[in-house]
Parts: C-alpha cells; sequence; structure tokens
C-alpha cells in the first residue's frame, strides 16, 4: 500500500496518517484539538505531538474548549507539572487564550468548523502540484487566514501553523497522488481541484 513518505517513520505516524490526517473534520471539539496541537507542536517535531497527544487530551480535558476557557492559573500549574506534557507555560496559556477567542468565534460563525470551511466553500482543496510533492509549508490561504485569526486575538497561530492545520483538518488535501490516502479522500468527499 503506497503512503506519503513522511509517515514512515513510526508506526504511531503510519496510523495518523492513514486514519487522521486529511480526514474532513466538522467537529469543533476535534478542530480545537488539531489547531492546539499544532500550536503545542510550534518548534518541535510532530512525532513528539503525537506522543505526548494523549497526556494532552487528558490535561486539557478532551480538548474541550469551553471547559479550558475557564482555566485558572491553578490550572496552569496543575497542566506544567503534569507528566508527558510540553511544559512551556507560553503555550499552555495560548491554548485557554485561544479556547476563549475560539468560543466568540462559535457565535459569530454559528461554529469554528462553519468559519473554517468557509474558506474553501466546504470544499477539500487538492492542489495538483502538491499531489505531485510539491508541499509548501503555506500558502495564500493560510497567510489569509493567519492574518484573520490574529487580528481576532488568536495566539501562536502563524500561517506554517494554519496550513498545517488545513492538511490535518482535511480542508487541503496533501496526500501524495499514489498515496492510498489521496484517492479515497477525493472519492469520498467534496473536493475541488486547484
Amino acid at each position: 500500500m503506497e503512503r506519503c513518505p513522511w509517515c514512515l517513520i513510526n508506526e504511531l505516524e503510519t496510523k495518523y496518517h492513514d486514519e487522521e490526517w486529511g480526514v474532513p473534520v466538522h467537529d469543533d471539539v476535534k478542530q480545537f484539538e488539531y489547531l492546539m496541537l499544532e500550536v503545542m507542536q510550534c518548534g518541535l517535531s510532530w512525532d513528539t505531538v503525537l506522543k505526548k497527544r494523549e497526556a494532552f487530551r487528558s490535561c486539557f480535558d478532551g480538548f474541550d474548549y469551553d471547559k479550558i476557557a475557564d482555566y485558572t492559573e491553578k490550572d496552569i500549574e496543575r497542566i506544567m507539572n503534569a507528566d508527558g506534557v510540553i511544559r512551556s507555560r507560553r503555550k499552555i496559556e495560548a491554548v485557554i487564550h485561544n479556547a476563549r477567542i475560539f468560543q466568540k468565534m462559535r457565535i459569530e460563525f454559528g461554529s469554528f468548523s462553519e468559519y473554517m470551511w468557509g474558506w474553501s466553500n466546504g470544499k477539500t482543496l487538492a492542489y495538483t502540484d502538491h499531489a505531485n510533492g510539491n508541499i509548501p509549508a503555506t500558502n495564500e490561504l493560510s497567510d489569509k487566514i493567519a492574518k484573520d485569526l490574529k487580528t481576532r486575538g488568536m495566539k501562536y497561530l502563524g500561517s506554517i501553523t494554519v496550513y498545517a492545520h488545513l492538511q490535518a483538518s482535511g480542508i487541503i488535501n496533501d496526500h501524495v497522488k499514489d498515496c492510498h490516502c489521496y484517492r479515497r479522500l477525493t472519492q469520498s468527499y467534496p473536493t475541488k481541484i486547484v
């Protein structure tokens, strides 16, 4: 079975690639989890984040953004002292702060998912050049979304982080064309080839 080369590092990355990466996400809790894992990943390898994912889920109440939005200093200390997490106070504070912004965006757009999918008119974007393995770290879409999120007050969400989220949540299909996931996703979900 053909796969994107990046996922062949270990079994955990392969499982993530095969079962999650690029599958369209329309659930706000899952959107928040994916986005905040990208926040935690800044400056680290994705493998490190995947290995710590269960610890993050435990510390952050399953990424329930309504609960996280009510976190206090006591919760920050609890997370800082938890086993298996990335102990970055600034990133932990950013997750809490972003949960509060997330709530505001849910009120404005009905859901954060509606906001995100609105950028692609509800379709997964499959860039022809990307399918050939020419995958950028950012693009015009991630630049626009990152700028908009920043004006709304989101933290740790530059264009590179947003682009990674677009890939993970299926708004952009960046599986290479020979990958079994590319075919499955383009055949199963509304897709616009660009």
